[in-house]
């Protein structure tokens, strides 16, 4: 059963909710995880994920935990596969360790 029945939000827009409140511009924020104003575009317009990396400056940066943004990200990298990947002819296999 299909646990997740929604499109989960790619991390960025959570990003961009949390950086929206702090009246600073994308590069200053950028500066401040030391990261290029590039990548950070990136992520807050959803063409790039949140790595562990990223995920550790984000919880420091936003007094969060490195799980809450990795768990943003696999939620919705989960859901695009649901979408996209067609398992319709993928073996099963029944009792492997039988």
């Amino acid at each position: 059963m299909n646990m997740m029945m929604h499109n989960p939000p790619h991390p960025g827009e959570i990003l961009r909710e949390y950086i929206n409140g702090l009246n600073k511009t994308v590069t200053e924020v950028a500066a401040a995880l030391e990261s290029s104003r590039k990548h950070l575009s990136l992520i807050l317009n959803g063409h790039t994920g949140i790595s562990t990396k990223m995920a550790r400056k984000l919880s420091v940066a936003f007094s969060t935990t490195p799980e809450f943004w990795l768990n943003l990200q696999k939620n919705y990298e989960l859901w695009q596969a649901r979408q996209k990947v067609d398992v319709s002819k993928i073996c099963y296999f029944l009792d492997i360790g039988s």
